[in-house]
C-alpha cells in the first residue's frame, strides 16, 4: 500500500472500508505500537522508525472507539500527560472543554472539574467519555489527529455532539480518520477506500468524485 499525506492546514487522509480490511492497521503503525514488516512508513522524508518514538508520539494526538480515563478528577484527566513542567491553569482546560462540547455538561456536576471519574471512567457516559478524552486531545494541541471509529458505538444524538467536537478538534491539523459513517467523512479532502480481502486501496478521491465514478464508494453510499 503507497500512501501520501501533505501538510496541510485543514488536511484530511482518511480511510473507509468494512471490518478486517486493515484501517486501523494504519493508525497503529503511525504510533507505532509496532512497525512495518516491509517498506517504509516517511514523515517528513524520515524513517519513522528513525525518529524518537517519545517525541513522535507527543505530535500525535489519538481519540478511538474505547477512550481511555484514569480513577481521577475530570481537570486531572484533561490535563493528563502534561510534561512541560509548567503549571496548568483551571481557565486552559475549561477553555478546551468548551471546544470538547462537555463544559456545559461538567459545570451541572455537583464538584464540577474535581468531579472524580472512577476507573476507567465508570462514572460517564460513553459519549461524556469521549468528548473528555477529545479536551485531551485539545489541550495537547497535536499537529497530527488520528480518530478511529471514534463515533461508531454511540447512538445517533451522542454522535451529532461528538461529531462537532470532533469537528473542532480537526481545525488547522492534519487528520487521519477511520470510519464507517459515511457521515463522518464526506467532507474530508480524500477518501480511501481500502478492500477487505485484498487489503489495498482500491478507490481514492474526494467523495463527489467517488460518487460520479460509480464504484465501490458509491455502492456503500446506496447501501447505507
Amino acid at each position: 500500500m503507497s500512501l501520501y499525506c501533505t501538510r496541510a492546514t485543514y488536511g484530511y487522509f482518511i480511510h473507509k472500508g468494512t471490518s478486517g480490511c486493515g484501517k486501523s492497521t494504519v493508525i497503529q503503525l503511525l504510533e507505532r505500537f509496532y512497525d512495518v514488516s516491509e517498506g517504509r512508513l516517511l514523515i517528513d522524508g524520515h524513517d519513522i522508525r528513525d525518529l524518537n518514538i517519545q517525541w513522535l508520539r507527543s505530535q500525535i494526538g489519538l481519540v478511538n472507539q474505547e477512550p481511555v480515563l484514569f480513577d481521577l478528577t475530570i481537570r486531572e484527566n484533561i490535563a493528563y500527560g502534561n510534561h512541560s513542567g509548567q503549571s496548568v491553569y483551571i481557565q486552559e482546560i475549561i477553555d478546551v472543554a468548551k471546544k470538547a462540547n462537555i463544559h456545559d455538561f461538567i459545570q451541572k456536576l455537583p464538584q464540577g472539574y474535581e468531579t472524580n471519574v472512577g476507573a476507567r471512567g465508570t462514572q460517564l457516559s460513553g459519549g461524556e467519555k469521549q468528548r473528555i478524552a477529545i479536551a485531551r486531545v485539545l489541550f495537547h494541541d497535536p499537529k497530527v489527529l488520528l480518530l478511529d471509529e471514534a463515533t461508531s458505538a454511540m447512538d445517533a444524538q451522542n454522535e451529532k455532539i461528538v461529531q462537532q467536537a470532533l469537528d473542532q478538534a480537526q481545525q488547522k491539523r492534519t487528520t487521519i480518520i477511520v470510519a464507517h459513517r459515511l457521515s463522518t467523512i464526506q467532507n474530508c479532502d480524500l477518501i480511501c477506500v481500502m478492500d477487505p480481502k485484498s487489503r489495498r486501496i482500491i478507490e481514492h478521491g474526494k467523495h463527489s468524485d467517488l460518487i460520479q465514478q460509480r464504484g465501490i464508494y458509491y455502492k456503500l453510499v446506496v447501501g447505507e
